[in-house]
């Protein structure tokens, strides 16, 4: 509970300062006296509304509203107030000058909202919440130990995420879809017949004072259940597992598992129940905070990869154990190898080749081809296209002959798949290779709408592989300029993803490039990409793997480095365990 109460009030904190960041923001916030308990109601057609129910929020509503746009006038916003019945009525202002809403309300407090368009959240232990919307996300994050629930798409397939498995979706007349039941079932000893009556009666009642109850009614909204909306991938329909989120079942990372088994539970467990028990712990099991380290075992051996260059931004190259120190949670500790900068790197050329990029398969095979040149030919390239699912063109080979024949073979069209693609590459070709010197180049417009696996869920992964990134944004000729709507805080940020997700490519790949240790090359003409291929090269010979000899126990270790090169530049990707005893 003590988890849960900080989760609601750290909730509370981001939402006021998301609608605070702006400095256009008009707003006000209004507080009241009120009972133990309440009965809200919220109508706000125009915008966001967020109710929030707090612990700490007893016998006071606290009303916080904001709008990007005009200031809101007295009468925007009408609060009645009649003993335990709040009613807040938001006038409609249109898109632009939208008010959005965020109401602080006590536990187990009754909720109603109407919305139109605008996003919708839940938060916290209400006793029930009526929530009815058109196209608008409804979130809920409740508790789950005495839940009723009842979810109804009334013009559309459902589309829905929920933290816990429930049963099939009802298809009903008039195109209508309705997903019910409980949480969680009956307690398998309330079926037994030589119960206690007295003791049975007892916990139905308690059930009853915990019970929540969710009504939600959406047109073609997305509801999403005890799911963070940034976890919630571009797909949300149940659909056959493809042969990379396989890959990743297989694999046993288990963060990237849960994942898709929270996607398409059906799918995967369908699946999972084919596969034999896994043999070992799995390799990339353990996940920590995107940019720190992980270590288990002690004494033990880390290593990771340390770009190096001058004032200039060349390379360094010929350097040695002598040449570098670092240091491990403050204490400096013994360098044990540097890998010199010209032993070959494992390349994954990683290629987009979806349907936004179908008309441009010859420009994709030139500039691959012109990629497979630019390497050094010591250099294993495999290359792999990825579009509603993953094509592997090629192992792991030196033969450049053989790799461009084999770009050839690519298949183009259909939808983007770009985190599964990524994570099917860190699952598979490279978990082989865990410990050497592995990059994947990734040439794509980055528009992700297809993949299983959402973006936080692919990054924490990168950011733990030891793998360096180069993300290369496509020619803007694929995505025209004029078709980019500019970033901003959205009525309904999970819906304005799948209605416009050129907004985010830019912003995920530098991302991308950050959490690995990698570069991330905006590239805005044709001749831009040789280049990027002739610095990607540079920026491989630089990067030194050091390994040193470790003394983390249970904590997370804080590496620094130094070198003792005058001017030079130390940029860290991730440490990886060698699996060493």
């Amino acid at each position: 509970m003590f988890y849960r109460q900080l989760f609601l009030t750290l909730a509370s904190a981001v939402l006021l300062v998301v609608f605070s960041c702006s400095a256009l923001a008009q707003g006000f916030k209004q507080e009241l006296e009120a009972p133990e308990k309440v009965e809200l109601t919220v109508r706000n057609l125009d915008g966001r509304v967020s109710v929030i129910s707090s612990a700490e929020q007893q016998k006071k509503v606290t009303i916080d509203a904001r709008s990007a746009g005009d200031a809101i006038a007295p009468d925007d916003v009408k609060v009645e107030a009649k003993g335990a019945h709040i009613t807040i009525d938001v006038r409609p202002r249109g898109e632009k000058n939208r008010i959005d809403i965020v109401v602080t309300i006590p536990v187990r407090s009754k909720v109603e909202v109407e919305g139109n368009a605008g996003a919708v959240d839940v938060i916290g232990n209400v006793e029930s919440a009526v929530v009815k919307t058109d196209t608008g996300t409804i979130h809920a994050d409740v508790p789950l130990d005495a839940l009723k629930f009842e979810f109804v798409w009334e013009a559309s397939r459902p589309r829905y995420m929920s933290d816990v498995e429930l049963p099939p979706v009802e298809e009903k007349s008039g195109g209508k879809y309705k997903l019910s039941g409980r949480l969680p079932d009956k307690e398998k000893g309330d079926k037994e017949e030589d119960v206690d009556k007295e003791a049975k009666k007892e916990r139905e009642k308690e059930r009853k004072e915990q019970q929540i109850a969710l009504n939600f009614r959406t047109q073609r909204g997305v509801v999403l259940l005890n799911i963070d909306p940034e976890m919630a991938p571009a797909d949300l329909r149940e659909r056959p597992l493809t042969e990379a989120a396989r890959a990743i079942v297989r694999s046993g990372d288990s963060q990237l598992v849960e994942a898709i088994r929270k996607v398409a539970p059906k799918m995967f467990g369908d699946y999972a129940k084919t596969l034999p028990p896994p043999d070992k712990e799995p390799e990339l099991l353990r996940r920590t905070a995107p940019g720190h380290i992980v270590s288990s075992v002690a004494p033990q051996l880390l290593r990771f990869n340390a770009s190096v260059t001058d004032r200039n931004g060349r390379a360094i190259s010929g350097m040695r154990e002598s040449d570098f120190t670092v240091w491990e949670n403050g204490v400096e500790r013994r360098v044990t190898n540097v890998a010199p900068a010209n032993e070959p790197f494992n390349l994954v050329l990683l290629l987009d080749v979806s349907g936004s990029v179908q008309e441009r398969m010859d420009f994709i095979r030139k500039a691959a081809r012109d990629f497979l040149r630019t390497a050094s030919p010591q250099d294993r390239i495999s290359i792999i296209g990825f579009r509603d699912d993953i094509q592997v063109i090629s192992d792991f080979s030196t033969d450049r002959q053989m790799l461009s024949r084999k770009l050839d073979e690519i298949d183009a069209g259909g939808g983007t798949a770009l985190y599964d693609a990524l994570g099917y590459v860190l699952s598979e070709p490279l978990r082989r290779l865990r410990g050497e010197r592995t990059a994947i180049v990734v040439m794509s417009d980055g528009d992700d709408n297809k993949s299983f696996l959402p973006f936080p869920a692919i990054l924490e992964a990168l950011s733990e592989s030891g793998a360096l990134v180069y993300p290369l944004y496509v020619p803007s000729g694929l995505v025209p300029e004029s078709s980019v709507p500019k970033p901003e805080i959205t009525i309904d940020p999970l819906r304005t993803r799948y209605l416009t997700l050129t907004t985010r490519a830019e912003d995920e790949a530098r991302k991308i490039a950050q959490a690995s240790g990698g570069i991330y090359y905006p590239i805005r003409r044709s001749e831009d990409l040789q280049k990027a291929y002739d610095d990607v090269v540079a920026q491989l010979r630089s990067a030194y793997t050091i390994t040193y000899a470790s003394n983390a126990v249970s904590t997370t270790p804080r590496v620094r480095v130094r070198t003792n090169r005058d001017g030079a530049s130390v940029r860290l990707s991730p440490v990886v365990g060698l699996n060493t005893p």
